[in-house]
């Protein structure tokens, strides 16, 4: 989960509002919806990565880290269903809201029993389905709920706060964003492609020479130099090291092998 502050001036008083967005995988097969809802949702903040088939949507889920699932029912090949079905059996506890067309009793109860959170029939308004998002974001998770620490660093994915040897500090959005990453993949090498795949999802006006960069930014933030904690393993990418293992040792899980520079 995301964070950013917002200033809102009133006539007496500065109320600071606390937003949080959402990393949202939207499994859809119809493209020209898909696109439809994923602007409505970006337009509130969220970040959205489409999957147009069950198969994609199970490797997204299983190499990504999302806050909220929206999943399409009627699927070619593998239905919505049956891609809940699987993710739930595998142990999966991202909040899932079901898409259909299908309107009868037994089609809802059927969704909520495989395990959806929420349901929504189509054709829906995305007002509606912005609210029901926000609905999902507000239940406590149990991935929200743990409290990521390496080193003198702490992250709560609940409230969005980092913390330096005890103390608060303020991360822009994205550098928040490849903090959060980093820690819940520690000892893993990413090439800063796959980075920019995972932490930027879909967004095409980005490229690698943005995550180099904000490593740059998260490494003044965080008050280390490149040689430790965040190290940069040639010709590999980045890993966020949690022991006493070194640059050239094997990692524990390598995301790409496409090399990356500082």
């Amino acid at each position: 989960m995301h964070c950013e502050y917002v200033v809102n001036d009133r006539s007496y008083f500065t109320a600071i509002i606390y937003i949080l967005m959402a990393k949202i995988l939207l499994v859809e097969d119809d493209s020209a919806l898909a696109e439809v809802t994923k602007f409505g949702l970006e337009s509130q903040g969220h970040m959205v990565q489409i999957a147009s088939n069950g198969d994609d949507a199970l490797l997204n889920l299983r190499v990504n880290k999302y806050d909220v699932v929206i999943l399409d029912w009627m699927m070619p090949d593998k239905t919505g269903i049956e891609v809940l079905i699987t993710y739930r059996k595998a142990g999966g506890k991202i909040p899932v809201l079901m898409l259909t067309a299908k309107t009868r009793l037994e089609d809802k109860e059927q969704g909520l029993d495989a395990g959806a959170d929420d349901y929504l029939t189509k054709p829906f308004e995305h007002r509606e389905l912005q609210a029901r998002v926000r609905a999902l974001l507000r239940r406590p998770s149990s991935l929200a709920s743990t409290v990521l620490a390496v080193s003198n660093i702490t992250l709560d994915p609940a409230t969005c706060i980092v913390t330096l040897d005890g103390a608060e500090i303020k991360l822009r959005p994205k550098v928040y964003s490849l903090l959060e990453f980093l820690m819940r993949h520690q000892n893993q090498v990413f090439s800063a492609e796959a980075i920019l795949e995972r932490v930027w999802l879909d967004d095409a006006m980005v490229s690698t020479d943005t995550v180099r960069a904000h490593f740059k930014l998260l490494r003044r933030s965080l008050g280390i130099s490149e040689g430790t904690l965040i190290k940069t393993v040639r010709n590999r990418g980045y890993m966020l090291v949690s022991d006493d293992r070194e640059p050239g040792s094997p990692p524990i899980a390598t995301a790409s092998s496409s090399s990356s520079s500082n």
